[in-house]
């Protein structure tokens, strides 16, 4: 004999992600909700540029590392470099003017 199964409703789960405060309207949620995203998103972007850093620190270690490493991937890592640290200051310039 199989054991029976039903379906169980999680309705809790629903009253929490949809309810909103009542006396909030539906014009400040969505000012709120915006300026969570705004500041996501520059979380997000100093995430990035944070590891664009790091990425540049291991690829100068790289190109400086001399006959360790072949010359085709010390290229790429001195170019690493070079790409890396311009565009972290494009992002940090786009950020000032936007956000």
């Amino acid at each position: 004999m199989s054991p029976s199964l039903s379906v169980v409703a999680d309705n809790d789960m629903k009253a929490a992600t949809v309810a909103a405060p009542k006396s909030e309207t539906v014009a400040q949620r969505v000012r709120r909700l915006q300026l969570e995203a705004k500041t996501l998103a520059k979380d997000h972007i100093r995430a990035l540029s944070t590891a664009m850093v790091e990425v540049e620190t291991i690829a100068a270690e790289i190109a400086e590392g001399g006959d360790a490493y072949p010359p085709g991937v010390r290229d790429i890592a001195r170019r690493l470099v070079e790409d890396c640290e311009a565009r972290v200051q494009t992002l940090e310039a786009i950020v000032a003017r936007t956000i």
